[in-house]
């Protein structure tokens, strides 16, 4: 049934900030707007439906309660991702987002158009995108948002941070699309970094090499000392040791891989390789680590899926239409004043990339289920 007069009908089961009226009933709200009731019969009707089931009890939550703060705590405490409720909450529209990118060539171009669909998808306002170069006009870019109403930006890469770094302090900023941001380029908002959760690269790992019980990893503190924190605790979650090794250059990181090789046992050691422009580079770092890996046996996982495509077991890499719809969902909590939304979070909307050649060397047997649940298989056949 088509119903025009509803802006948002969203049913949800209110788990936070509205007591139950027994132990046994739940409560449904719909959220509406009655300024569009054009059929009331037609919703009134509906409603009766919803409430002559057993155990349900229908609150309804008009748009125009936005005086009421009661609404706007029970929605956004009710679903803390949910972007339609928080629009609700917002009164219906937060107005026109705009998206900073860089005006870069392929293939990066092609990443950040993905993630823009995806924010476009997801982020229930209208959403206009700017090309940013590195000799952007940064008063022009301040008046031209200023003439749109822009109270929230989403940045993308070293170039959009960049350009909204330069806007008025009042506008809030959500960042994605880098690995990592200095503390203070932080804004106030969340950083969608595109470095994946050690917590899902550990547990990846576990399902392929149960045996694996260390993993060593070489790091720029400068870039990765968050990722690192987080990595301690996902792997002691998942009993692995973990040897982080500091290296604030290439000389520095190639001499502790070197003695990581020199030492590692192949019954119980494991590699990460993380996206780090210090420690990780291309040209001479990873050779290395993937001829001593193939020579000695070495389990090697990365946060880049190219290093699978050249040897390494397995990497996750960014779902850019998922980024992109978590950053809008991010910048609508900016918007609403979430708390909850802020600092340098991991990426957690993940594919992922495997090399059965390596596997087979390793002496990892997969079943077909196993390789089915990932995205990219290498050698590609």
């Amino acid at each position: 049934m088509t119903m025009h007069f509803i802006r948002f009908l969203l049913m949800f089961v209110v788990v936070a900030g509205a007591p139950q009226a027994t132990a046994e009933s739940t409560r449904i709200a719909v959220i509406y707007t009655e300024a569009d009731d054009a059929s009331p019969s037609s919703f009134a009707t509906l409603l009766d439906g919803m409430g002559s089931t057993p155990g349900v009890e229908i609150i309804l939550l008009s748009l125009k309660e936005q005086e009421n703060p009661r609404l706007s705590q029970i929605l956004l405490s009710a679903a803390q991702r949910g972007s339609p409720i928080r629009l609700a909450a917002a009164g219906g529209n937060i107005g026109p987002i705009a998206v900073l990118y860089p005006d870069i060539g392929e293939p990066y171009r092609s990443v950040f158009s993905k993630i823009i669909e995806g924010i476009e998808e997801n982020s229930h306002a209208k959403v206009t995108s700017y090309a940013v170069g590195k000799n952007f006009n940064a008063e022009a870019l301040s008046g031209e948002l200023k003439r749109l109403d822009i109270r929230v930006v989403i940045a993308l890469g070293r170039n959009g941070l960049r350009a909204a770094n330069t806007l008025d302090k009042e506008i809030g900023v959500i960042t994605g699309g880098v690995v990592s941001v200095p503390e203070a380029d932080v804004r106030g908002g969340a950083v969608l970094s595109l470095a994946p959760d050690p917590a899902l690269l550990f547990s990846r790992l576990k399902a392929l090499s149960p045996k694996t019980q260390r993993v060593f990893v070489v790091f720029e503190p400068r870039q990765n000392t968050w990722l690192i924190k987080l990595a301690k605790d996902a792997a002691r979650n998942h009993g692995i040791e973990l040897v982080a090794q500091e290296a604030d250059d290439l000389k520095t990181a190639l001499g502790i891989y070197q003695s990581i090789f020199a030492n590692a046992d192949p019954r119980r050691d494991a590699l990460w390789l993380p996206q780090d422009s210090s420690t990780v580079d291309e040209l001479l770092v990873l050779p290395l680590v993937l001829q001593e890996s193939w020579a000695r046996s070495i389990p090697v996982f990365s946060s880049n899926v190219s290093h699978v495509r050249r040897g390494a077991l397995f990497a996750l890499y960014p779902n850019n239409k998922e980024l992109g719809r978590n950053l809008a969902n991010s910048a609508l909590g900016l918007a609403n004043g979430d708390p909850t939304v802020r600092g340098v979070l991991p990426l957690r909307d993940v594919l992922a990339a495997f090399n059965t050649r390596t596997a087979s060397h390793l002496g990892l047997t997969l079943s077909s289920t196993q390789q089915r649940s990932f995205d990219l298989l290498f050698p590609e056949q």
